[in-house]
């Protein structure tokens, strides 16, 4: 009869504690549902700051994810480079960004590259007369960490990954794509200010590369973009080029973007994009909200 007490006992026990078990799972996977999704607020533009070692400081960048955003599915990605003197607040703000990454289910990040004037690492790792001196190098590392702890953080279709860039941010654009070119499905770039041989670009041969020029821009000169679009095609380069009559430096960026996500909609890689290079490890709690 003890024996059969034990039994009957170890058996109460045992369901109790499976019982209890299970509750504590559903407890925690509520909780961290709830965490999850405190912390990956959809339909708003996050101001987010990450440290970057190498830099010894930390900086912003700008998220956002489209309401549509589900854990259980892998979504597109934009990475956006603003211009000269310009920040990742205000290039995540183009009229109709938003509007466009809800509409198609785009994942959307703005880096910094470092400060407003750091070029992505177009003008070389080392500028003379830059502050810091190797200004290029960390402009560069600055999005390719971004897009690193982005990739980690949230489900992106490694196949589409795609980069868009305003003058300064569209030679920046066109800079990474050819310098990492099995990261990237597509570029789309506006008024971009790259001022290398075409053949620097010979690496995104097979990359679709989408360009808007405005006719009356007085910064980034039509006559430029023009001869970077013929002399591009020249080494191979699949180019689809746009001119706006009439059109200047800014609205450009933001007037043909409807086009520019059809366009991106069009293009994927057959391969996943590998791990990013040359981005310094992501933590555990890689960025923080600010």
């Amino acid at each position: 009869m003890f024996i059969r007490f034990l039994i009957k006992d170890f058996r109460f026990s045992e369901v109790t504690i499976l019982k209890r078990l299970v509750l504590a799972i559903l407890i925690a996977t509520l909780v961290s549902s709830d965490a999850l999704s405190a912390e990956l607020k959809t339909g708003v533009i996050l101001n987010r700051r990450y440290n970057f070692t190498l830099a010894r400081k930390e900086l912003d960048y700008t998220l956002y994810i489209p309401k549509s955003y589900d854990n259980t599915k892998k979504y597109p990605l934009i990475v956006a480079l603003h211009g000269l003197r310009s920040n990742p607040q205000q290039i995540i703000r183009y009229p109709n960004l938003q509007q466009l990454a809800e509409k198609h289910n785009y994942i959307i990040v703005a880096p910094m590259g470092y400060n407003d004037r750091g070029w992505y690492g177009s003008f070389g790792w080392r500028v003379g007369g830059s502050l810091p001196e190797n200004l290029g190098e960390l402009s560069e590392k600055d999005v390719l960490n971004v897009l690193a702890i982005t990739r980690a953080e949230l489900k992106i279709d490694e196949r589409r990954v795609y980069l868009y860039g305003h003058s300064m941010g569209g030679g920046g654009s066109l800079h990474l794509a050819a310098k990492y070119p099995d990261q990237f499905a597509a570029v789309a770039v506006a008024a971009p200010a790259y001022y290398k041989p075409a053949t620097t670009l010979k690496a995104i041969a097979q990359t679709p590369v989408f360009i808007v020029q405005g006719e009356l821009d007085l910064l980034v000169r039509v006559a430029v973009t023009r001869r970077l679009v013929k002399s591009a095609k020249t080494v191979g380069l699949k180019v689809t080029y746009q001119e706006v009559a009439g059109g200047s430096h800014l609205e450009v960026a933001w007037d043909t973007l409807p086009k520019i996500f059809e366009f991106y909609n069009l293009h994927s890689r057959k391969q996943p994009a590998p791990a990013v290079p040359n981005a310094q490890p992501v933590t555990k709690k890689p960025a923080v909200e600010r």
